[in-house]
């Protein structure tokens, strides 16, 4: 099931799945660490399926700060490419909602500067960084819905979510701001 809306020329959708596996989509974001290694959930995912050509390309561009995101090629993704953010860890962030906002305005950032027409992002922060999914789905729907009147080449950002109860939280989210 996916659910979408459209921002101006940008439509936002929310699906279910697996973000390691996004065959038509131009970049996937992975929720990594700050050494841009493989780790576990979403990080841990993406490096399996890349393989280790991608942590190859991480390592120079390592580390990175919190709310930043820097882009390297897939590898073996099907998308090209890949697109590195460092969400915040919720307990312990002076600014968590400032600092999540910023990795998609950064990722969006980096998709625009390679002239992208499509995003799949997870719901960053929400596993082991702590942040709560309801919260965390309100500021990226947020964030990305008051970007999209500026961009130029991004035509569709889409949620994978993993499981049913955070693509419902989304959902909600998304709907929310269409209301």
């Amino acid at each position: 099931m996916t659910a979408s809306r459209r921002f101006g020329d940008v439509v936002i959708e929310c699906t279910r799945g697996d973000i390691a596996v996004q065959p038509d989509i131009d970049a996937v974001v992975n929720a990594a660490n700050a050494q841009l290694a493989p780790g576990a959930g979403v990080a841990g995912a993406i490096h399996r399926a890349a393989g280790p050509g991608l942590y190859d390309e991480c390592k120079p561009l390592a580390p990175i700060a919190t709310g930043d995101a820097v882009i390297t090629s897939g590898h073996g993704l099907p998308s090209p490419w890949c697109i590195h953010v460092l969400g915040p860890v919720y307990a312990s962030s002076p600014d968590p909602s400032g600092e999540l906002a910023s990795c998609y305005l950064q990722a969006l950032e980096r998709a625009e500067e390679r002239g992208l027409a499509s995003v799949a992002t997870p719901a960053v922060s929400t596993g082991v960084f702590g942040y709560p999914v309801a919260e965390a789905a309100r500021v990226a729907l947020t964030t990305i819905a008051s970007l999209a009147p500026g961009l130029r080449t991004i035509k569709l950002v889409r949620f994978v979510l993993w499981d049913e109860r955070d693509l419902t939280i989304h959902e909600m989210a998304l709907e929310e701001l269409v209301e």
